[in-house]
């Protein structure tokens, strides 16, 4: 990845306390996999941005390595990669996730 997608991913991640890159926008996902994301946060009240990485192979490409995660969508937590879909479902019937967002978000 070069140098400017590497910052440009930097600072999405930095300037949002959530950032959720994924397959289409909050308002109109494009896989079932992001509107489960969206879905999840939108249930526990939470802010969120969001990226589109259909409208930009650069990140689409660049969010997996800089995470070193292979799939969309990928979720951050200020700063801290949290994961994709199948971990925000487990640790949301947990009740895990809201404990670490209210945490995250406290601080």
């Amino acid at each position: 990845m070069d140098s400017n997608t590497r910052e440009r991913i930097q600072s999405l991640i930095q300037n949002n306390q959530i950032m959720v890159f994924m397959k289409g926008t909050k308002l109109m996902p494009q896989c079932g996999f992001s509107n489960n994301v969206v879905q999840i946060l939108n249930s526990l009240g939470m802010s969120f941005e969001t990226f589109d990485v259909l409208s930009d192979m650069e990140i689409r490409q660049g969010i997996k390595d800089y995470s070193n995660w292979p799939t969309i969508p990928q979720v951050y937590v200020k700063g801290e990669f949290l994961g994709g879909s199948d971990i925000l479902i487990e640790m949301y019937n947990s009740g895990e996730l809201r404990e670490k967002l209210e945490i995250a978000l406290a601080s």
